[in-house]
């Protein structure tokens, strides 16, 4: 026997995949040949380190970082030439079937030693890490999308279920800073009506209480569309989903009086809203700014021009109230 094809079979014997029937022929040439005895020795002494360590399982993020690499990797690699592919196709076809099983474990042990060595090198030798950003900077570059939100019954936790390289869940009450941004971004970019529409109620909901709407008053700080009530005054207009309008028209109307922002986006919506049970809600919420110009002028607008005969009608009993109480 050959040497070349001794080696491959002292592989497969340490495995213990060599058929029975080639023992006797590779114990003969072993007797006479120290390099592949010492081949051997190697390989079952190899076998011995590895069964020492303990296999630890990755870690999620560490899995999607490594395929993420791998795919960069692979993009990045030259494609074979001719040559190459021809002797990739004649090596395989020789040795596939009897030496893979046995050289990929063991370049997945070999691969589980030098990882393990590498890793700890870089853990002793990494820099300290720096304390972690706080969420409500980072969360529009950090977070893909919210996946679901649930408010437990009897409760003011809410859970918030949000998507970056992997699923992740936050829970707090609608005070905590984490939660209120994790909303927002629902609201804004939540992957289904569902999640938009639970955001905006939970937000609404915290406006109508008068603790997470009364700070965006001051708007000191410049940033349109980053405020809860700019939020809901986006959702009022552009939202295509109608139950999540109406959502937000229930968290607007406690600063109708006091915002002429909210009054002018209420009656847009009475104008130009395509569902009659929003458009009624909103010349419902109207009661308290009735005597004002603009809405009077819209309400007559409405009353006497809409396709919408319970539309024209309850603009016009609006209009009559005002006249009532003048």
């Amino acid at each position: 026997m050959k040497c070349e094809s001794v080696q491959l079979e002292v592989v497969l014997l340490a495995y213990g995949e060599l058929a029975d029937d080639r023992i006797p022929e590779l114990d003969e040439h072993l007797a006479g040949c120290e390099v592949c005895r010492q081949e051997l020795e190697s390989l079952t002494a190899m076998q011995d380190t590895l069964a020492a360590f303990e296999l630890a399982e990755p870690s999620p993020n560490l899995l999607a970082q490594a395929r993420v690499k791998l795919d960069e990797a692979l993009d990045a690699e030259p494609a074979p030439g001719l040559l190459a592919r021809l002797r990739i196709l004649v090596m395989g076809s020789l040795h596939h079937v009897q030496a893979a099983p046995a050289l990929a474990v063991l370049l997945v042990g070999v691969g589980f030693v030098g990882g393990s060595a590498i890793s700890s090198y870089q853990a002793a030798h990494a820099p300290k890490a720096a304390p972690p950003v706080l969420m409500q900077h980072s969360a529009d570059s950090t977070i893909a999308n919210i996946s679901s939100i649930v408010q437990t019954p009897d409760s003011k936790q809410v859970q918030v279920n949000y998507n970056r390289v992997v699923p992740e869940t936050a829970q707090g009450t609608l005070d905590d800073p984490q939660i209120k941004q994790l909303l927002l971004l629902g609201a804004k970019n939540g992957i289904s009506n569902d999640v938009r529409d639970s955001s905006v109620a939970l937000l609404a909901e915290g406006c109508k209480a008068g603790h997470i709407c009364d700070e965006d008053s001051d708007q000191k700080s410049g940033k349109q569309g980053s405020t809860v009530r700019d939020t809901l005054l986006v959702s009022l207009r552009y939202d295509q989903d109608s139950k999540v309008r109406m959502n937000a028209l229930h968290g607007l109307q406690r600063y109708l009086a006091t915002d002429q922002r909210v009054r002018d986006a209420v009656l847009e919506s009475i104008m130009n809203d395509h569902d009659p049970d929003v458009r009624m809600q909103a010349i419902n919420m109207l009661e308290p700014v009735q005597a004002d110009s603009s809405v009077r002028q819209v309400l007559h607008t409405v009353s006497t021009t809409d396709d919408n005969p319970y539309i024209r009608n309850a603009s016009m009993n609006a209009l009559e109230s005002v006249s009532q109480i003048q």
